[in-house]
């Protein structure tokens, strides 16, 4: 059994935590999986969207809170372990920001502390009513510092500030109220839903999608004058494309457009 599954579909790569009896926390071995996996999908032009799930009850319930015990043990008290351990999780977090492809969360059951960052790092999510989100290292002690800069960066930061500093659950209506959500399904929907999402995204122009995905985040980044700079440049390109005037022409023609990407 792999820590963590992947499985593709056409277009489409469904990884899957796979590690349910420690409800699929961020273990070592599974941030090294997922780092691997979207190092992989990063360069496969196969793929054009990537959706994450969880086995069993949960989607994932943030880092393994025994592996960290250990790394406390070490003879600096677990100073060089825990800057490796977040410095590994940043990156896996960053990596899908980056991945050319979007990633679409399908969160059920909960999504704590990193657990719900790894949630809001997708660009996209569709969960089963009924999960609860959180960031609630608070309550141990430990305040959910990392997790804090996706969220915050996905809803409103009043709302982020309570999640962070109360360690209280928000529910999915919640959740797509504030935005940390695209929308909730009843948990037997949840696989169909995504994949309808995936699907929809997938017969897109792929090279539109990862130029827009890039764009996307970069502009965000930006005040507006110089948004609006960059993104009239990446337009420019995306114009130049061949595929894109054989998009336009279909349209003016009335007729599918015969893509190559």
């Amino acid at each position: 059994m792999t820590i963590l599954d992947r499985q593709d579909t056409g277009a489409i790569a469904r990884l899957t935590l796979n590690a349910p009896e420690k409800l699929n926390a961020l273990s070592d071995a599974m941030l090294a999986a997922l780092q691997d996996q979207f190092d992989q999908l990063a360069q496969d032009k196969t793929i054009r969207v990537v959706t994450l799930a969880g086995a069993g009850k949960a989607f994932c319930a943030g880092h393994d809170l025994k592996e960290m015990t250990a790394g406390r043990q070490s003879p600096d008290g677990g100073r060089a372990y825990f800057a490796d351990l977040f410095n590994r999780c940043t990156s896996v977090m960053r990596a899908i920001r980056t991945l050319p492809q979007p990633v679409i969360a399908a969160p059920h059951g909960i999504a704590t502390a990193a657990g719900c960052q790894l949630v809001a790092s997708c660009d996209m999510a569709v969960a089963a009513h009924g999960t609860r989100f959180g960031v609630n290292g608070v309550n141990i002690g430990l305040f959910c510092s990392t997790p804090m800069v996706a969220l915050s960066r996905n809803i409103p930061r009043k709302q982020a500030f309570e999640m962070l500093t109360t360690g209280e659950f928000i529910d999915t209506m919640r959740a797509a109220e504030l935005g940390l959500i695209n929308r909730a399904v009843s948990p037997e929907d949840l696989d169909a839903a995504t994949l309808a999402l995936a699907e929809t995204v997938a017969a897109k122009l792929g090279s539109a999608v990862r130029i827009g995905k890039r764009a996307f985040y970069d502009q965000l980044e930006m005040d507006v004058d110089a948004a609006y700079a960059h993104t009239g440049a990446v337009m420019v390109e995306n114009m130049l494309d061949r595929d894109t005037a054989e998009g336009i022409n279909a349209f003016i023609e009335k007729r599918a457009p015969d893509w190559d990407q």
